[in-house]
């Protein structure tokens, strides 16, 4: 008989993950990777990827959501095949795949008239907060809890920090300077008297305000019209830029970014992760009058990167561009797939008694363990963490790969289908049933 101990110690995964532990810190990347099974990922199609032991999984995790064509997209590999072995690497001038890169986006994302490349959304929010103190002479920045901009020092607090450190001091890592944290303030998101306290507070010092349009680094809190139109004239009335860190919501949501939903306009405009489909590419864009201010133009905001304007990395972005702008459909239908699987979880977690709330926008989806209204942070630390991880984890489990970590969302591709999507709500229901008469959560009164 083989047990669930022994079952571990014969699977392929573990044995691959054993032996990343030798040379690799905890065998792993990025510390959020390490979540249990699957261990290891051998093979990606489409909607799908599979493990080491040759389990398949129905893909919702998205590489954190920068899988948005679907895994090998024909239209975005071949690109990359035709980019290898021409162009590569030169560091020195400039390529014609940098130049069409940044055409597409200054086309596209309305705030954008100049672009510069990074090669992930840490690089480029850090280049965005460097360029806002420069042009401000100011020091401060304000983010808002549950906001995630990248590992970098100034932005690296206060995500998903436990209700006792919530709004206070919540460094996400030790080597950090405090001068470092201290700079950057913390607002309630959907909240502008929490801005203005803070303007209140440090008068002339705010260099930007930096957020996710859509807050999705803790599931999908969707921002009131209200609050974006209201932050945008603040920030201009106390002479500070007012960034948009559209990393996630950039090209997924639609191919402007969420600027592009909302007709907000912000000064300076992050994006990467879904806009090369899964390969490594981010950047910065905003009005040429601010991004001037880099010293590729002859100013005093130092722009550097060996690898930044990649040719094979520039060749997917502009694939995945071209493929988003011929194909306005893509919007319709993962908007479509995600509000038919957001209404078939509500209906579930009603017939089960379960008091939840399915949250999203677009393609984007997650389930809290909590009533609504939700639309700040304070209302996140009524979710019952532990229902949510269980979700996930059962969900995966069932063969439908959400990451089992509290508040972190999902992802709808063009590769899924509406059969993708009632499959999900069939596992969903039985995965919700274990939930609750396991006594992880109580029924709604």
């Amino acid at each position: 008989m083989i047990t669930a101990d022994s079952a571990e110690q014969t699977s392929a995964g573990a044995h691959l993950l054993a032996a990343a532990r030798n040379v690799i810190p905890g065998g792993v990347n990025s510390a959020t990777r390490l979540v249990g099974p699957p261990y290891a990922i051998t093979a990606t199609a489409g909607a799908y990827v599979t493990d080491a032991d040759g389990k398949r999984y129905l893909d919702y995790h998205a590489a954190f959501g920068a899988i948005l064509l679907g895994h090998a997209a024909p239209e975005v590999d071949d690109a990359v095949r035709a980019a290898i072995g021409g162009l590569d690497l030169v560091g020195w001038g400039v390529t014609e795949p940098e130049i069409e890169l940044a055409r597409l986006v200054a086309e596209t994302i309305p705030s954008a008239e100049q672009m510069i490349s990074a090669m992930s959304g840490s690089e480029a929010t850090a280049q965005a907060i460097r360029l806002s103190r420069a042009v401000t002479g100011r020091p401060l920045i304000v983010k808002f809890q549950g906001g995630f901009h990248g590992w970098h020092d100034a932005v690296a607090r206060n995500v998903i920090s436990a209700p006792d450190r919530a709004y206070g001091s919540d460094p996400l890592s030790r080597g950090i300077l405090p001068e470092a944290l201290d700079a950057t303030l913390i607002a309630e998101f959907n909240d502008l008297d929490s801005i203005r306290a803070l303007y209140e507070a440090h008068p002339d010092r705010i260099a930007a305000v930096i957020m996710e349009p859509i807050p999705h680094n803790v599931g999908a809190l969707v921002p009131t019209q209200e609050f974006v139109e209201g932050l945008r004239a603040l920030t201009t009335e106390q002479g500070s830029l007012l960034i948009f860190d559209e990393v996630i919501t950039g090209f997924r949501h639609a191919l402007g970014g969420y600027q592009q939903v909302c007709g907000v306009m912000p000064d300076l405009t992050t994006f990467g992760k879904s806009m090369g489909n899964g390969y490594p590419i981010a950047g910065l864009a905003g009005p040429r009058r601010l991004m001037e201010h880099f010293s590729s133009a002859g100013g005093d905001v130092l722009l550097a990167g060996t690898f930044n304007g990649n040719p094979v990395s520039s060749a997917a972005a502009i694939a995945t561009i071209r493929y988003l702008r011929d194909h306005p459909d893509f919007y319709r239908r993962t908007h479509a797939l995600g509000d038919r699987l957001r209404a078939g979880l509500t209906a579930i977690c009603a017939e089960l008694g379960i008091e939840a709330t399915a949250a999203g926008f677009g393609g984007v989806f997650a389930l809290y363990f909590t009533a609504s209204p939700i639309r700040g942070y304070r209302d996140l630390m009524r979710n019952n963490d532990a229902a949510y991880v269980a979700f996930h984890r059962r969900m995966t489990d069932r063969g439908f790969l959400m990451l089992p970590l509290s508040l972190k969302r999902n992802h709808i591709s063009a590769a899924h289908s509406e059969d993708d999507i009632d499959r999900t709500l069939e596992a969903a229901r039985d995965a919700l049933r274990s939930i609750r008469d396991d006594g992880l959560l109580s029924p709604a009164p």
